[in-house]
Order: structure tokens, then C-alpha cells, then sequence
């Protein structure tokens, strides 16, 4: 008999949707960034997250923001270079201490973290990371039944 899904405990129903982070290609001079976002203001785009990786040619911001079918919509229209993802963001209700037992829960289950950066705001009070890993279902069923909560794009958009 087949294994449904209720019965991997792998598996998890989330309600609400996945937070999307935007990487943004931006030519490596002076305001280029700044630019940015002054146009997410202008669309009224709250930035929640945000990464920057700099080299000489260019930079890679990474954001987690307010509204993403706004900012898609905006970079689309601009013509704005973009990839999008899903990512996981998790809260830390008792604040950076809990970092490491976080970051440990993901290393026990071998699964790989291909990058962090905290959120600028806190949501309900809380200190939250973003975490890119290889397997979105995984680390959040992972981090759920360690007792962490992680958070939705509603919990950031309110």
C-alpha cells in the first residue's frame, strides 16, 4: 500500500505563502543601489532583508521585502535584472542566543545552508534569519518540529 503524505513525518501543511527573495544584478557604481530603493519606496515596498555580495564588476543584492508582486511587477516594467527564490525565515523568540541551535538543527538533518542574513524588522518582537538551503519542505518540517516557528510572506506583510 502506498504511503500517503500524512504519514511522512517529513511532511508538513503551512498555510500561507512561501517568503520570495529577490536577487537583484546591479552594475557595480556609485548610487546604483540607492537607486533601487528609492524606487521601492516610491512603489511603497517595504525592504525587510537584505544581502549584499559586491565584486568589481558588479552587485548581488539579496531582499526579502513587503510586497514581491509589486516588486516583480516593478523590475519587470524598469527592466531590471532579477531572479526570484523561496527562502526560509525563521523567528528566534528568545533573540540571537538561539542563533547557533537554529543553524544546529540544519546540520544534524545534513542539509546544506547556501546562505544567511537577518531581517532588518522583527517581526511580533522577534529577531528572524533568512536562510537559503537546499531543500525549503525539509528545513521548515526540520525546524517546525525543533520548535521553531517559521514564518510566512503574510507574517512579514502585515
Amino acid at each position: 500500500m502506498a504511503s500517503s503524505d500524512s504519514e511522512d513525518p517529513h511532511v508538513i501543511t503551512v498555510e500561507g505563502s512561501p517568503v520570495r527573495q529577490f536577487a537583484v544584478f546591479l552594475p557595480n557604481r556609485p548610487g546604483a543601489f540607492v537607486a533601487i530603493l528609492d524606487l521601492l519606496r516610491a512603489s511603497h515596498v517595504v525592504v525587510l532583508g537584505l544581502s549584499v555580495q559586491d565584486s568589481i564588476d558588479n552587485t548581488v543584492v539579496r531582499l526579502v521585502v513587503s510586497d514581491p508582486f509589486t516588486v516583480q511587477t516593478v523590475f519587470i516594467e524598469r527592466g531590471i535584472p532579477f531572479n526570484t527564490m523561496d527562502v526560509l525565515v525563521v523567528a528566534l523568540r528568545e533573540g540571537a542566543e538561539q542563533m547557533p541551535d537554529c543553524l544546529r538543527t540544519l546540520l544534524k538533518v545534513e542539509t546544506n545552508i547556501h546562505f544567511i542574513y537577518p531581517l532588518l524588522t522583527q517581526p511580533d518582537g522577534y529577531s528572524a534569519l533568512v536562510l537559503g538551503v537546499e531543500d525549503n519542505d525539509f528545513g521548515h518540517a526540520m525546524l517546525s518540529k525543533a520548535g521553531f516557528k517559521v514564518l510566512r510572506q503574510e507574517d512579514l506583510s502585515r
